[in-house]
């Protein structure tokens, strides 16, 4: 038997605990009981999600044990301190256990805990500036669905964490099981690789006019080549000023901008319709197809191919 422990504290997201359902399911096609929860919490007793709910929890003590500890998230990590013995407990459990998990924001405990230092990890993307800035030891990643990195997994959102638990249904007793519980959850076993519920746009979030203008303006001329001095007429500005008020806005150089625009039109391109890899790499900007797989690659961990074989209901290969 498989034994997990959700770690929870006032002001957690209920659907934390939603992922439970996973592994219910999991035991549920086996037809044995396979996985254990239970719910903790530092003292143990009610515990009140952010919606007012209360769940019961068991105590942490030192004889609380689990092969897979998940931690939960809050709808605003930054105003939601961690309980110190929490954090202890994390310290003192995390080398231990088979593996350690944060859903959502929950990656900030983990964060604040030491376990994410000089590894891989994501978050919800509306937080991943802050964690980078808070934790720059942690190699924050703000487009994927999950990531696993050793012992230690992260999801990038609430329903992502649901992603995360299939995942280790899979690693656990393989892909069969794994289909048959995606299946009966009516959702997809695999997700394609980058995080699809945030605009690009909205991410580089520019404060003025004249790069919001500039950034419209390359989003409707994606098959163009798109120079930065062709932006910065857009923009109204000479290329050299287009570039530092670019950078200074966005955090980020036109090119790169230009990249991620490009990898969200062609992404959305392959998962909504049936066009060849050849005519999407040419309709988003890409020199060709080759170019287009190794900017997924940089930018999804994952191939054009793989999100088209994730989209069709097969497994997606980076």
């Amino acid at each position: 038997m498989h034994r997990i422990g959700y770690l929870l504290a006032d002001g957690f997201q209920l659907m934390t605990i939603a992922t439970q359902s996973v592994f219910e399911f999991a035991n549920m096609v086996t037809r044995e009981p396979f996985y254990a929860i239970d719910n903790y919490s530092v003292a143990g007793g009610e515990v009140r999600a952010s919606l007012g709910l209360t769940v019961g929890t068991r105590a942490l003590g030192p004889r609380s044990q689990a092969d897979t500890w998940i931690v939960s998230g809050a709808i605003q990590p930054l105003q939601h301190p961690s309980p110190p013995g929490l954090l202890a407990f994390i310290r003192r459990q995390g080398p231990r256990a088979r593996r350690m998990a944060a859903i959502c924001t929950g990656s900030f405990v983990l964060a604040e805990a030491g376990l994410l230092a000089g590894r891989r990890a994501t978050t919800h993307w509306a937080y991943a500036r802050d964690m980078q800035g808070l934790y720059p030891d942690v190699q924050v990643e703000d487009d994927r669905i999950y990531i696993v990195d050793g012992p230690i997994w992260t999801s990038a959102g609430m329903t992502a964490g649901m992603d995360l638990a299939l995942a280790m249904v899979e690693k656990d007793l393989g892909d069969e099981i794994a289909r048959s519980v995606a299946h009966k959850l009516v959702m997809q076993q695999h997700r394609s690789g980058g995080q699809s519920q945030h605009s690009e746009l909205l991410a580089l979030a520019p404060k003025s006019d004249r790069i919001q203008s500039a950034l419209e303006y390359a989003r409707g001329n994606l098959h163009r080549p798109l120079s930065v001095e062709e932006l910065a007429q857009a923009a109204h500005l000479s290329p050299r000023q287009f570039s530092r008020v670019f950078a200074r806005e966005t955090g980020q150089s036109p090119a790169k901008a230009v990249e991620s625009l490009r990898l969200e039109a062609a992404r959305l391109m392959i998962e909504q319709s049936s066009h060849p890899l050849e005519v999407v790499a040419r309709e988003t900007g890409f020199r060709d197809r080759r170019h287009m797989r190794e900017a997924f690659m940089r930018g999804f961990g994952i191939t054009p191919q793989g999100v088209r074989r994730g989209v069709r209901g097969q497994a997606p290969a980076a």
